[in-house]
């Protein structure tokens, strides 16, 4: 189930199983949110960053959901984040020509204006941060 934020910021977030098939459902929700916006210059932008988001915390998460949040947060920025129950934290690969994975997050950062992770007590939350060009 969407749930909007109680934050004050303009958000969408969902609960989801931390399973490959969660990426599709994250990408809806990230399309909805956005159209809801009028920001649909950024779409494919951040379906491409919510499925990478995801994709990590399905190969590396320990607890079998995750929550996927859009938020607004500024007139033409949104901020993705995919929070998972593992203090793990990501790291940037630096993945040779002929490797197969470790891409995800450097696609992130190439496309983000700027990304993180916020370690919790209990996990961590992965965030980029996405504007619509003027």
């Amino acid at each position: 189930m969407t749930e909007p934020s109680a934050t004050g910021v303009p958000a969408y977030s969902e609960t989801m199983r931390r399973e490959p098939e969660s990426a599709s459902a994250a990408r809806g929700l990230v399309s909805s949110s956005l159209r809801v916006w009028g920001l649909e210059d950024v779409e494919d932008a951040a379906r491409l960053v919510v499925t990478e988001l995801v994709s990590n915390t399905v190969k590396y998460a320990r607890l079998e959901m995750i929550r996927v949040k859009v938020s607004r947060i500024g007139p033409k920025r949104v901020r993705i984040a995919v929070t998972d129950r593992s203090r793990k934290l990501p790291t940037l690969c630096d993945a040779g020509t002929d490797d197969v994975n470790g891409r995800g997050l450097a696609i992130v950062a190439a496309i983000s204006e700027k990304w993180g992770v916020d370690p919790l007590r209990w996990g961590k939350r992965v965030w980029s941060e996405l504007e619509v060009s003027p």
